[in-house]
């Protein structure tokens, strides 16, 4: 049975075989919590009570059968999709949650490929956070000390983490320097331009998370009557020429109403693979030396590029705002065709 390396993803939960496909649901009766010592593995033929006609019962020991990434998870999956053959036939066994995705993997010789539970995982076989980034410092002790979202890092220690969690403010004020090393310290990185649009475009490679054309109020785009950095210089009496100079980094800008939402706050902005908040919100840094962040925020999703086609590359990497955030990849825990 193939558990090698799950320790890293520090999952809590039990492993379930049916057939070829391996899941980890939490949850359960009776589960048993992870270690980097691995995840137990039960046969999915025995796991989990039987209901009358020998079947486990709904919840218990079975694959949801759901419609997306979005749906499964939100059902308990950890772990999910199957991209090896499939064992009754010819054609390859794919997942609801990505249709027809799984062929790149099967071609490699995959049986099948895992995310963290805060990560959704895309054809190529990789992982990217469902949720925009927010900071953490790590203790020695393994205790998680939220960061404040709003300010500037310029003195905020190194071993910060990225955090992806749904219901939070993200971290804006941040550099793409910065970025990149919170997700390195969260043992993962940022994503490239292709990885990011493949997840913010969906199955379907629509120009918005949702469709091809915009609509309002389903992403955090919509803008507000008065810029916020105008808003913040006038409430605070600054001289006009200070404003995009002195007040792009006020702590206060993301607090004024009508700014940044919280994380999957706006539960359309998303698509079947279960990503939230792809376009607007909060610019997103990606992985490119010369420094580009891509998907608009909340005053702005049109002006360089229509939604997920929306691309800044007028600032290096180490520039940063009250608007830039980001999040993260990794690449999936991928379990070989034919080994143990």
């Amino acid at each position: 049975m193939f558990c090698g390396g799950l320790g890293a993803w520090q999952t809590r939960g039990v492993l379930i075989r049916i057939g070829r496909v391996l899941v980890c649901f939490v949850g359960l009766s009776g589960c048993v919590s992870g270690s980097r010592a691995g995840v137990p593995v039960v046969d999915g033929a025995s796991a989990g009570p039987r209901s009358e006609g020998g079947q486990p019962a709904r919840g218990e020991g079975v694959v949801p059968q759901a419609g997306s990434q979005k749906e499964a998870l939100s059902s308990g999956a950890v772990l999910v999709v199957p991209v090896g053959p499939g064992g009754g036939g010819g054609e390859p066994e794919v997942h609801a949650d990505s249709p027809r995705s799984g062929d790149a993997l099967s071609r490699a010789g995959a049986a099948f490929a895992a995310c963290p539970v805060e990560m959704s995982l895309l054809p190529a076989g990789v992982c990217i956070d469902r949720w925009e980034a927010s900071l953490a410092l790590v203790t020695t002790q393994g205790e998680e000390k939220p960061w404040s979202p709003f300010g500037s890092l310029v003195r905020a220690p190194s071993e910060l983490q990225a955090v992806s969690r749904a219901g939070v403010v993200p971290q804006g004020y941040i550099s793409g320097v910065r970025a990149e090393e919170a997700c390195q310290n969260a043992g993962k990185r940022l994503c490239s331009s292709e990885e990011w649009q493949e997840a913010c475009r969906g199955p379907e490679r629509t120009t918005y998370p949702y469709g091809n054309r915009r609509q309002a109020h389903v992403c955090n785009d919509d803008g507000r009557g008065k810029h916020p950095v105008v808003d913040l210089t006038e409430r605070l009496g600054l001289a006009p020429e200070q404003m995009w100079r002195d007040s792009m980094e006020h702590p206060m800008i993301n607090q004024l109403p009508n700014t940044v939402r919280k994380t999957g706050e706006r539960t359309s902005c998303t698509n079947a693979y279960g990503v939230y908040d792809m376009v607007g919100n909060l610019h997103e840094w990606v992985e490119d030396a010369a420094g580009t962040f891509r998907g608009g925020f909340y005053m702005d999703t049109r002006i360089n590029g229509e939604g997920c086609l929306y691309a800044t590359t007028a600032h290096n990497k180490r520039y940063h705002d009250y608007s830039t955030g980001f999040r993260c990849c990794k690449d999936a825990l991928v379990a070989e065709e034919g080994r143990p």
